[in-house]
């Protein structure tokens, strides 16, 4: 059981809440060194690019890696920092690894970027929110993002800063002004929204208890669904689960019950056959939250709870806002459980292994 005093989470709301003005920030940092037209030119135009991290920073290679083929059209794939180490050969011979490290201390992470700049030879890019750090050092090129860093142990503001950053360079090597416009337009749009998104999540989570957490989605939002899962779990020791929104159908609905608490984040482009699922779930009796840019009647009738963003946005632009619901839900989640988000059970804000620096 949870301590029955918690303490009130007031870094990781804050950090939450924090959000879009802490986008302004980094997109005006990387627009005034001219970093991103920069690395456009340095980095090869026909490699594979391989988004690498850990935990959260893998959920966000995995929309990032999403977002680049969408954008430029060039392969592109999101890999556990893990997995290269262990079974190196899946690293494509051409390929352009990213490294995704809030903290630029992750052990596996900065193990990849040695592996891959000293025995293959390979110039990689990291992606950070820590100063002086051994990713920075091992990488060759690096985008740096301090202002993004949380204090807090989850990644909140660190993760779609990182995200924001990394889909501002898609844009730029696409020549996409006007997603990088979309991009700029995001946090003023999203800003005043965020105490109507953290009210409907309070609600949520003061309305009843779930047992079973799943969270849906496809495309650029799979990866949305993941972290939202993370979040939930991390903060909230609560059990949960991800899946394309499709594949639920196939196996993994047997769990539904009314103590599961079941969200969809829908795209655009499967909104027919994913609220097709939505209806299928709705009518098993499960608890519904949907995320979602623009709800029709089906959604409203099939939704307990839902949040309907109206950015004026292309739909890959807006996972960096979609996932802050799942942030919510984790930290109103923990609340109500008696945990404190702050200072989640077992967990460490840098994961470094044993002899590792």
């Amino acid at each position: 059981m949870a301590d029955s005093n918690p303490k009130s989470g007031t870094q990781t709301i804050t950090e939450i809440l924090s959000e879009p003005r802490t986008w302004t920030e980094c997109l005006a940092r990387l627009t005034e060194t001219g970093q991103l037209r920069a690395l456009s030119k340095d980095l090869p135009k026909k490699a594979e690019w391989v988004f690498v991290g850990c935990g959260s920073s893998f959920y966000l290679a995995q929309i990032a890696a999403a977002t680049w083929s969408i954008l430029t059209g060039g392969l592109a794939r999101a890999v556990p920092a893990s997995e290269i180490l262990l079974f190196p050969s899946l690293l494509p011979e051409a390929c352009q690894p990213v490294l995704i490290s809030r903290s630029g201390q992750t052990s596996e992470v900065v193990d990849v970027a040695r592996y891959c700049e000293q025995e293959l030879k390979i110039r990689t890019l990291a992606v950070t929110c820590g100063t002086g750090t051994p990713l920075e050092t091992s990488s060759s090129h690096v985008i740096h993002l301090p202002m993004a860093d949380d204090k807090s142990t989850v990644m909140t503001r660190s993760f779609t800063s990182m995200l924001l950053a990394l889909q501002a360079l898609a844009a730029e090597r696409a020549g996409r002004q006007d997603f990088l416009a979309a991009l700029w337009k995001l946090p003023v749009q999203m800003e005043p929204q965020m105490k109507d998104v953290e009210c409907t999540l309070r609600s949520l989570v003061s309305a009843r208890g779930y047992v079973d957490f799943v969270f849906l989605g496809q495309g650029p939002f799979f990866g949305v669904a993941q972290e939202a899962m993370l979040k939930v779990t991390e903060m909230s020791c609560s059990y949960a689960q991800a899946f394309h929104t499709l594949e639920f159908r196939h196996g993994p609905k047997a769990i539904v019950s009314e103590e599961t608490l079941v969200t969809f984040f829908l795209s655009e482009g499967g909104f027919d056959a994913e609220i097709a699922v939505l209806e299928e779930i709705k009518g098993l009796g499960a608890a519904t939250l949907v995320i979602t840019n623009a709800a029709n009647g089906i959604v409203r009738r099939s939704a307990d709870f839902l949040i309907e963003l109206s950015l004026e946005a292309p739909e890959a632009a807006r996972p960096a806002a979609t996932v802050i619901a799942g942030q919510l839900l984790g930290f109103h989640t923990a609340l109500r459980k008696g945990f404190d988000p702050d200072q989640p059970r077992h967990l460490t804000r840098v994961v470094m292994l044993d002899g590792k620096s």
